[in-house]
């Protein structure tokens, strides 16, 4: 693709998601729901208006990176410390119950297989795709629906920023277990190590921050400063440590969010976001969903992956939530808050493809499930809060009635 397309093709998106996505807020249904599915009408699978490329994956990650440092920099830092361990054990069996789900729906198509087999390890391989939540989309809906800094909000948040950790843990697993030359402990040691230098940098980088905005408030040069800081930290966190880029950004979100000025630099990170960044991310969904050599076998396979993939989420979180106390439509929240699959699932996917652990054929069917996810999340996340008053008006009818 030379660069000149690339203009053209950027066009298309922009024009194309605006579009959709006023049709789909038309319809009751979220904006992200019309993006996404602009980039399947324009992408490969229908129109085929617009190939996927470098330049625009490319753009695409700089969206999901600046979506997750904007909800870092909305998250209440009071509410995360309390939902902090609560998120720990959903995430915890959120990727526990997918894992074994994928790994039995493989083998009951295909047959078990011996531990140490590589076709065993091709079925821990499938459950382990199942393990990723796309933070960026459920980071859209519940933006677009005013609960990101409610406490199933931030709940969800935190425990899908967790949730991806894990999934990368237990991916390095599942590959050092495949590949004797990797060392899987390592990653342990590189997710501890980042933890102590976001701690270390986020200190250094907050009073920072509160120095230059006590002195210049209000000004740009703050959240100039401050994409560069997400920037810096998305790019340490994925080449020095081997952990998410998105984790990376959220992390700067968070060491900001005390701020005064948060708001502010929110606002303009959004702009960015809102106008380009992010129609990219979610169009880029579509874009790369293609249904060519797809078989009765493999379409069948693909349902029952897709179908997997979506309940194991919702009853493992959501079931752990209802152990926690939570009533059972706030328990349905956060179940479904983390079923949606994006650019983790991916990742982990293309990961396969390289090392040989997952054939080419079933990538069609994470694709799918991607798909599906993006668009029933959205949908019924926004049904289950129909009719509720956002928290601080409920905060304030109580200060009301004593």
């Amino acid at each position: 693709m030379d660069r000149i397309a690339f203009f053209r093709d950027l066009a298309i998106i922009i024009v194309s998601a605006k579009i959709c996505g006023l049709i789909a807020q038309k319809l009751k249904a979220p904006q992200v729901v019309g993006e996404i599915l602009a980039g399947l009408f324009i992408g490969p699978a229908c129109f085929n208006f617009v190939g996927n490329s470098d330049y625009l994956s490319l753009l695409a990650e700089i969206g999901v990176v600046m979506l997750m440092f904007g909800a870092g920099l909305e998250t209440n830092l009071k509410d995360l410390m309390r939902t902090g361990p609560k998120a720990l054990i959903i995430a915890c069996v959120g990727v526990f119950i997918p894992l074994l789900g994928g790994t039995l729906l493989y083998s009951c198509f295909y047959g078990f297989h011996k531990v140490g087999t590589e076709e065993f390890y091709r079925a821990v391989f499938i459950g382990t795709i199942m393990t990723a939540t796309s933070v960026g989309i459920t980071v859209q809906t519940l933006k677009e629906l005013g609960r990101l800094k409610g406490t199933i909000g931030t709940l969800i948040m935190s425990a899908a920023i967790i949730d991806d950790i894990i999934g990368i843990i237990v991916l390095t697993f599942v590959i050092g277990f495949k590949n004797p030359d990797s060392k899987p402990m390592d990653v342990v040691v590189h997710t501890g190590l980042f933890i102590v230098f976001s701690f270390g940098l986020g200190f250094l980088m907050y009073y920072i921050f509160k120095f230059i905005d006590k002195k210049h408030p209000h000004q740009r040069r703050i959240p100039i400063l401050g994409l560069a800081l997400c920037m810096f930290l998305a790019f340490a966190a994925e080449e020095y440590f081997g952990i998410a880029d998105i984790t990376g950004a959220y992390v700067a979100g968070l060491i900001l969010c005390s701020l005064k000025d948060s708001e502010y630099i929110a606002r303009k990170v959004d702009i960015n976001s809102y106008m380009i960044f992010g129609p990219v991310f979610f169009a880029s969904i579509g874009l790369n969903t293609t249904f060519d050599g797809f078989t009765s076998e493999l379409l069948i396979f693909s349902m029952g992956f897709v179908l997997v993939a979506l309940l194991t989420k919702v009853i493992g979180c959501g079931l752990t939530a209802k152990i926690m106390r939570f009533n059972m439509k706030d328990s349905l929240k956060v179940g479904v808050g983390m079923m949606t699959r994006g650019e983790v699932a991916l990742i982990v996917a293309k990961k396969g493809l390289s090392v040989d652990m997952l054939d080419s054929k079933y990538f069609a069917s994470v694709i799918l499930l991607i798909i599906v996810s993006s668009i029933s999340t959205p949908i019924i996340l926004k049904l289950l809060y129909k009719g509720e008053k956002h928290e601080d008006e409920q905060t304030a009818a109580a200060v009301q009635n004593g």
